[in-house]
């Protein structure tokens, strides 16, 4: 069936063009490049921040041997903003003034009518983090954190861009995160030096992200009534107050956690209290808000049902009255009341910790979609954990990790991942799988991706479900939602342009993001992919990926033919974009 499609398609095609300009498949398939690019990515470049706002000034510095005519090129999606002769290793540039805006920047020697490229990065233009999270963690806090680790930690974040930093289990204890200590114990009995959880604050402010504290909304140990915390303000398995709602911990753990009513506005109260303490004693910029999900019914001390959607939306208020020059992001695992979280408008963006019940890569749009719903325009940030089940393994299963974020990084949602390790455990100081080397490095050309072209890729724009030919006799093109052996397209229209995210699974092995045995094969490279696109008066066409040239877009030749135009492009590994301006 697939064969007979795209003989016809070929034949409509070639029946469709005039005499006067006859068009066939092979002259669609030999379509090059308008320019030529090599690539020899021998140049590391950084920049001193995660973010800028419009007017600021960048600076760049560059590890390297520059090239003899290098030349440093400032790229709005193909459009090129400015360039200048590059002869020294650090340089700078006013940040434009257009806002929630990124760009490719690029050295690069012309070679006779092509171009080489020697090295990539992006830069955000943004006022503020909440239009487009780059969302990252610190989890260990203990001594062997120094200086020079804090350093090398931040400096690499920002790399990625991370733009946000959580502080996952800083604190003391749950319902008394703040105590004067220098050095305490954490739930699990872990050494926090105060003085550690200051530098990393000190370190990511002087890169401009955002620092914020972790605790639950509604979390209290055994000892806390010796604290002020009441059994009025607890949540109860039973209508009697005899059994509170509790997470077991490890025994060698401080205790377990116990859960109280975030409706309770006394307990609102409380926990206030002790977040100005923290305030007042570290540099915060926000709280991260946690949960635990859906416990079943559950009600307050003197019986009633309570509904812990509602709660939460009732906390968060509680809490931006509080502290309104405090940010706030409240995470919803498995989606779990993020309606109510969204109506608040006080969180910056929209947090979803995924599990097994969202397991599939069709899911992360439909809850992007979904939580769009809810909060038009919303950042979205997923806490989705790799390689779960990978415990007689040391490192991530590199083709899984840059499949899964090629997918989420298309539909517009960043991958809460990086931090003082990479995230392979919802217990965040879990650090038995490591990045690879060239795990490392791939991330970085997928991070300067996703912020350089963040307002395309981010933005909703309109989904698009035209069908996509291809005059390739072994490859499948499929509109989302994603199918084994096929290379799935995810096309939406973003003013006047039409951005199609070519994903590749081709050779994958499963449609679960998870890649929970770490076993996701790499990516069969599909080279001089000859497509039809539906499209009108079309001005020009480029593609860009984070699999070749640094991400640099290279602009394509393409034919007219009725309603459709055609276009070869040149390489598709993971994931290649494509942009049709019309």
């Amino acid at each position: 069936m697939e064969l007979i499609s795209k003989m016809m398609f070929a034949l409509l095609l070639f029946a469709s063009c005039s005499s006067d300009d006859t068009f066939n498949i092979s002259k669609a398939s030999s379509l090059q490049p308008a320019v030529e690019i090599t690539s020899r990515l021998t140049l590391e470049l950084s920049t001193d921040k995660a973010l800028y706002a419009p007017g600021q000034t960048i600076s760049f510095s560059v590890k390297g041997n520059l090239p003899a005519g290098a030349t440093v090129r400032y790229r709005h999606g193909a459009d090129v903003v400015e360039e200048q002769p590059l002869s020294g290793s650090t340089w700078t540039w006013t940040a434009p003034s257009q806002d929630f805006t990124g760009y490719l920047v690029d050295i690069y020697t012309k070679n006779g009518s092509g171009e080489t490229v020697y090295g990539t990065i992006a830069v955000d233009v943004s006022s503020d983090w909440n239009r487009f999270p780059r969302y990252g963690f610190v989890a260990t806090y203990d001594k062997s954190k120094t200086q020079k680790t804090i350093d090398a930690e931040m400096a690499l974040l920002n790399r990625y861009h991370i733009n946000g930093v959580q502080f996952y289990d800083w604190h003391y204890a749950h319902h008394q995160p703040y105590t004067p200590d220098a050095v305490y114990t954490d739930i699990a009995n872990r050494e926090i030096d105060a003085d550690v959880v200051r530098r990393y604050i000190s370190a990511q402010h002087g890169y401009g992200m955002k620092s914020m504290f972790y605790n639950l909304c509604y979390g209290a140990l055994d000892n806390a009534a010796q604290n002020g915390v009441k059994d009025q303000w607890y949540l109860y398995k039973d209508q009697s107050h005899s059994k509170k709602d509790c997470l077991n911990m490890s025994s060698d753990w401080k205790s377990d956690i116990y859960l109280t009513d975030p409706n309770n506005t006394d307990w609102q109260k409380y926990l206030a209290a002790q977040n100005k303490d923290v305030y007042e004693h570290f540099d915060f910029d926000g709280y991260h808000i946690d949960q635990v999900g859906d416990r079943g019914t559950v009600y307050d001390f003197y019986g009633n049902t309570v509904n812990l959607p509602s709660g939460f939306a009732n906390f968060i208020k509680a809490m931006k009255q509080a502290e309104p020059g405090k940010r706030l992001v409240m995470n919803a695992v498995a989606n779990y009341g993020q309606l109510n979280i969204a109506n608040t408008g006080d969180v910056d963006f929209l947090y979803s910790e995924l599990w097994g019940g969202e397991s599939q890569f069709a899911d992360l749009l439909s809850i992007l979609n979904q939580n769009r719903s809810y909060r038009p325009g919303a950042g979205q940030v997923y806490a989705a954990y790799m390689d779960y089940e990978c415990n007689d393994k040391s490192e991530f299963n590199t083709p899984g990790v840059l499949l899964t974020d090629a997918v989420m990084f298309a539909i517009g949602a960043d991958h809460l991942e990086l931090g003082d390790h990479m995230l392979c455990h919802e217990y965040f100081p879990n650090s038995h799988l490591a990045m690879s080397d060239d795990l490392k490095s791939q991330l970085v050309c997928y991070y300067d991706f996703f912020t350089a072209y963040e307002d395309l890729l981010r933005v909703e724009g309109q989904q698009n479900d035209d069908d996509i030919y291809t005059t390739s006799s072994d490859v499948t093109i499929a509109n989302w939602p994603p199918r084994l052996g096929t290379v799935t397209a995810y096309t939406k229209t973003v003013d006047d342009k039409k951005v199609v995210n070519l994903l590749n699974f081709v050779n994958a092995n499963s449609l679960s993001w998870r890649d929970l045995k770490g076993d996701m094969p790499g990516p069969q490279q599909i080279d001089g992919l000859t497509l039809a696109v539906k499209a009108g008066n079309v001005k020009r066409i480029w593609v860009a990926s984070p699999d070749c040239y640094g991400g640099v877009a290279q602009e394509l030749h393409f034919e007219k033919n009725g309603d459709r135009v055609v276009f070869t492009v040149p390489m598709l590994k993971y994931w290649s974009m494509i942009v049709i301006e019309q």
